[in-house]
C-alpha cells in the first residue's frame, strides 16, 4: 500500500461515506447538496487511484465525472426548483472544502506527473471539477442574481 492508495481511501471512504449518509437521510436540501458533493469527491478519488495503480484510464473516468457530475446537479436544481425555493440549501463551507480537496489532489498529481500532456489533462479536470462544483452549488442555493427563472 502506498501513499496514493491511502489518500484515495481517505477521500473515498470518508467523503463518500458522509455524502452517502447525506443523500439517504434528511431534508431535500441536504440530499441535493450531498449528491453534488459526492461527484466532487469521487473525481479526486479516481485521480488518486489512477496514480496509485498507474492506470491512465482512471483519469479519463475522472474527466467524464468532472463534466457530468455538475450537469446532473443542475438538472436536479431545475427539476426541484420549486421545492428548493422554499428552503434553499446553504452549504458553502462544504463546497469550498471539497473544492480545496480537489485542488490539492490535482496539484499533488501534477507534481507527481511532471510537465506534459498528462499534466495539462489534470489541470483541465481540476478546472472543470472546481468550476462545475461551484456553479452547481450556486444553482442549488437559488441561482445567480439577475437571472430570471423561466
Amino acid at each position: 500500500m502506498n501513499g496514493w492508495i491511502s489518500a484515495a481511501a481517505v477521500v473515498l471512504g470518508g467523503g463518500l461515506g458522509a455524502a452517502l449518509w447525506g443523500v439517504t437521510t434528511g431534508p431535500l436540501r441536504r440530499r441535493v447538496v450531498a449528491q453534488n458533493l459526492s461527484t466532487a469527491l469521487a473525481c479526486p478519488g479516481l485521480l488518486l487511484l489512477s496514480q496509485a495503480y498507474d492506470r491512465p484510464s482512471y483519469v479519463d473516468l475522472g474527466l467524464v465525472l468532472a463534466l457530468l457530475g455538475p450537469v446532473g446537479t443542475l438538472v436536479f436544481a431545475r427539476l426541484l426548483a420549486d421545492e428548493l425555493a422554499e428552503d434553499p440549501p446553504r452549504a458553502w463551507g462544504a463546497t469550498w472544502a471539497v473544492a480545496g480537496l480537489g485542488a490539492a489532489a490535482v496539484i499533488a498529481l501534477c507534481v507527481a506527473t511532471g510537465p506534459g500532456r498528462a499534466m495539462v489533462k489534470l489541470l483541465v479536470i481540476g478546472a472543470l471539477l472546481i468550476g462545475g462544483n461551484i456553479v452547481a452549488s450556486r444553482a442549488l442555493s437559488g441561482g445567480f442574481r439577475g437571472v430570471r427563472r423561466g
